[in-house]
């Protein structure tokens, strides 16, 4: 147990994501944190693995972030994000703008990945209504995928244990997942797949597109493994959804802003949506913030049907939309991003990531699949009979102890180092996991 921590004040804390039972028999703190390490509370520095949760591509402690904010609380530590404004917020979205695929000029900004979620479905339901097309209210999502954690968020996601144990949330229906017998151990984009997204044409079929208001999916779905879009994939979606009226939601709260080596995962795979949500890597980590870009016409529609101009567009927003100290962390998060050349560095060291990723396939007859694209990485774990997810863990678990910080989600190993990381530590990572998973069998 942590020396710092009494088992009242461990036992206070209900974790979010977390095995509270076992974590509090055996405390994993952390106590401080600089560029691509952690240190805990027992003085050890440990290797970021996964970029916090896929939010400080940067780093930690990022000496112009850190600048940034405290300037802030200074200054203007809150401001009403209702009828009133700060010029940081114009600022950060005209700087977000530069980093969307053009025509996605127009951003709304909320206070994590699972607010702009319901943002995005919110505003579809609202555009078609404003369109005259009320009954479009139904939402497709995809199998595995992960949308965040509120109720439209798990409603549009695709994995059962949320429907198990919440129930029955939006009307949303899901095409499946596109991990196909043969793709094993793909680099990159897999050759087969393309096929699933017709899947779409039958869900058409059988709810109507008057009634569907938008497909949301992740480029490339990170909390599920790092399942890759097949070649041709996504472009396809694309096709269906203009010939069908039907909006085009990219969830990109993880794979904007670089992971993919590309400013979104848009531009990565040469699809443009109609609407991207986005979050983690905006500011960061360091202080919560989500945003949604939407295409000028969804934005047009409701300045031209708003009634009076003191009236409200859309009555939708949050406490901490656009809040002084995350938009100063956001436009300094930005900034070094640009400065420091780290998208490119990302597409650059790409490929080097891929071979030494795909070295951990020989690392054991349980390593059943390997996915990666940019600096993102799934290894899928054969599970034991009557225990899922129980090999993962303690994976996960003894790497921590060897000094290295990594996800485990399901039967997966999930890597996402910082931008900033080096190849030496790429080679310590891997070289690391390896041999954890070797002393598994």
């Amino acid at each position: 147990m942590s020396h710092r921590l009494t088992q009242a004040q461990l036992d206070a804390h209900w974790m979010a994501y977390t095995g509270n039972r076992q974590f509090k028999k055996d405390p994993r703190i952390i106590t401080s944190a600089k560029g691509n390490y952690y240190t805990d509370s027992d003085g050890r520095k440990v290797f970021d693995g996964l970029s916090g949760l896929w939010t400080c591509g940067l780093g930690h402690s990022v000496p112009a972030i850190n600048e940034a904010v405290a300037q802030q609380v200074k200054t203007l530590d809150y401001s009403p994000a209702f009828q009133f404004g700060h010029e940081k917020s114009f600022l950060l979205a005209e700087q977000i703008t530069e980093f969307m695929p053009a025509g996605l000029n127009r951003i709304f900004f909320t206070g994590s990945g699972s607010e702009s979620v319901d943002t995005a479905l919110k505003v579809a339901r609202a555009y078609w209504r404003k369109k005259g097309m009320g009954t479009k209210t139904k939402f497709i999502g995809r199998a595995k995928g992960y949308h965040g954690a509120s109720v439209s968020g798990f409603s549009v996601g695709g994995i059962p244990a949320n429907r198990t144990l919440y129930g029955q949330g939006l009307e949303s229906y899901h095409l499946p997942h596109t991990q196909v017998p043969g793709t094993e151990f793909s680099k990159g984009m897999a050759e087969q797949g393309k096929e699933r997204a017709d899947d779409l044409l039958n869900l058409i079929m059988m709810h109507d597109a008057s009634n569907i208001a938008a497909v949301i999916v992740e480029p490339m779905s990170g909390s599920a493994g790092v399942i890759v879009p097949p070649k041709g994939y996504l472009q396809r979606l694309r096709e269906i959804c203009d010939q069908h009226n039907i909006l085009l939601i990219f969830d990109e709260v993880i794979t904007a802003f670089g992971r993919m080596g590309a400013k979104t995962g848009a531009e990565a795979f040469g699809v443009t949506p109609d609407v991207i949500t986005m979050a983690k890597q905006v500011t960061n980590g360091v202080i919560p913030m989500g945003a949604v870009a939407f295409k000028q016409e969804i934005y047009d529609t409701f300045m031209d049907n708003g009634g009076p101009d003191y009236m409200l567009e859309i009555p939708h927003g949050y406490t901490y939309s656009a809040h002084p100290i995350a938009c100063a962390a956001g436009l300094a998060s930005l900034e070094e991003i640009k400065k420091q050349g780290l998208i490119e560095r990302v597409s650059n060291m790409s490929s080097a990531w891929e071979n030494s990723v795909h070295q951990l396939k020989d690392a054991s007859p349980m390593v059943t699949d390997i996915r990666n694209y940019g600096f993102a990485a799934g290894i899928t774990i054969a599970p034991l009979d009557g225990e899922p997810a129980k090999r993962p863990f303690q994976i996960a678990m003894a790497m921590w102890d060897k000094g290295y910080y990594v996800r485990y989600g399901a039967d997966t190993i999930q890597l996402a180092p910082p931008f900033t990381t080096e190849q030496s530590e790429i080679d310590s990572l891997i070289n690391a996991l390896g041999e954890t998973i070797r002393q598994q069998n």
